[in-house]
């Protein structure tokens, strides 16, 4: 059989500052594969058709030498992430010719995969796109739905501050908090996000670029909850406008990803008087409790519009590099995906 291009996305530099398209990564289409004869050696061989863009990612561009909770990206090898593939050929029983999986893929058109134990088979027997797999119906909702179910103890009637609620992880809690009664108050960068997360419940959505942050917590605070993906004066601020026993979820700290000099939260110590209850977790941690929960849960709710979502979607492996940077500079509107082929 004639070889087929095998376009590939590629690490090539660790970056200072925000990553640099067609710089910290670049796409080659240097390679082929011959799609009938690669050998599998007892795997199976996937064709790439969705692959997701994530906020963590940015933390994997970093010195080998600098230890951290995922491995680094290697230069001049494809990047990875979570994906959904199609089965063309298998030589194990565990999935077979014409099944969609779910797991990390390297950023490239075709994977052979052999180590088979962290995919999950996707029967999607609710017709959602695929492309949902990676997103509310994947580690992003995964992340939302673990540790809110964990930590949030929410009650009818208390207050949750969700930041970076237009993204596929804050849209999904502050739905979460909705339908446990809680009151919402949502952070987003720009007035369109916030009005997709008004439109998702949230009582007090506001754009935390024009408007300040700590003046909306002492109007709709005090806050029992807060679901932190942002760090810094964020944080500061939600520290200072929590009722004693409040619950801090953090997620994630994007506002200090791609800067040199930290933002120092001035109030730390209130953790202590406060009497505050931070919770720091990794999602993959938590696999063995929800998981299987989730996926009998979740694309349900979805599907039935129980669930809302919103997706920004992007064709090519080639426009991985810009996907990257919007997701870390904000651009983004809602779960940034790429769509690297047709089923």
């Amino acid at each position: 059989m004639t070889p087929v291009r095998n376009g590939r996305h590629l690490y090539n530099e660790v970056p200072t500052g925000f990553p640099e398209p067609g710089k910290t990564t670049i796409q080659d289409d240097s390679q082929t594969i011959e799609l009938e004869n690669v050998p599998l050696n007892g795997g199976i061989l996937v064709k790439t058709l969705v692959v997701s863009i994530d906020p963590y990612m940015r933390g994997r561009m970093r010195d080998p030498s600098v230890k951290s909770y995922s491995p680094p990206y290697v230069i001049g090898e494809p990047l990875n992430n979570f994906g959904v593939g199609k089965v063309l050929r298998s030589e194990t029983p565990k999935f077979k010719s014409g099944d969609h999986i779910y797991g990390i893929l390297l950023f490239q058109e075709y994977n052979v995969v052999k180590d088979l134990a962290e995919f999950r088979l996707l029967e999607n027997k609710e017709g959602l796109p695929w492309t949902v797999y990676v997103g509310v119906c994947g580690m992003p909702g995964q992340t939302a739905y673990y540790a809110w179910k964990e930590w949030s103890a929410a009650q009818k009637g208390e207050v949750a501050f969700v930041t970076a609620a237009a993204g596929p992880v804050g849209a999904t809690v502050v739905q979460l908090a909705k339908a446990d009664g809680c009151k919402v108050i949502a952070s987003a960068g720009s007035d369109e996000k916030v009005a997709f997360v008004s439109s998702l419940g949230a009582d007090a959505a506001f754009n935390y670029k024009t408007t300040n942050t700590s003046k909306v917590l002492q109007m709709e605070g005090p806050i029992n909850i807060y679901w932190d993906n942002v760090g810094g004066e964020t944080l500061e601020a939600a520290i200072e406008a929590a009722q004693p026993v409040s619950r801090f979820i953090e997620c994630g700290m994007i506002s200090q990803y791609n800067t040199k000099t930290p933002y120092p939260v001035k109030n730390i110590t209130s953790i202590v008087s406060k009497q505050l209850r931070i919770y720091g977790f990794l999602v993959f941690s938590m696999h063995g409790k929800y998981r299987e929960q989730f996926y009998a849960e979740m694309p349900r709710r979805v599907a039935s519009g129980e669930i809302k979502y919103q997706e920004d979607i992007v064709r090519g492996l080639d426009k991985v590099g810009e996907a990257i940077l919007d997701v870390q500079t904000g651009r983004n509107k809602g779960k940034k995906v790429i769509i690297v082929a047709d089923d």
